[in-house]
């Protein structure tokens, strides 16, 4: 396979197994539709939780390299993308505490 076609093929498979365990995991508990609501939600904030912490160890690699080449632009940068990571990290328990 040339590497484009394999990239793509990967790229499906990748999707395939994202789709069939969001969708196994909602028909896992197919006798009661809340406890499927519940897992899906579950699983939507655990992505996001996995997206907010990339975030974050990506504001923290920033505000350092920022220190070392004395950029300040550059740190505040990385202190923004640091308070969105934390933010993003915390979604689900800023919702409860809004929520009630």
């Amino acid at each position: 396979m040339k590497g484009n076609t394999k990239r793509k093929w990967l790229l499906g498979l990748y999707i395939f197994t994202v789709l069939s365990a969001v969708f196994s995991s909602v028909a896992y508990a197919a006798g009661d539709p809340m406890s499927a609501v519940n897992n899906l939600s579950n699983f939507i904030f655990g992505l996001i939780r996995a997206i907010g912490m990339i975030i974050l160890g990506f504001g923290v690699v920033q505000v350092g390299l920022s220190f070392k080449s004395h950029d300040p632009s550059q740190r505040a940068n990385g202190f923004l993308t640091l308070a969105g990571g934390i933010i993003i990290t915390f979604t689900k328990e800023i919702l409860n505490i809004i929520t009630g």
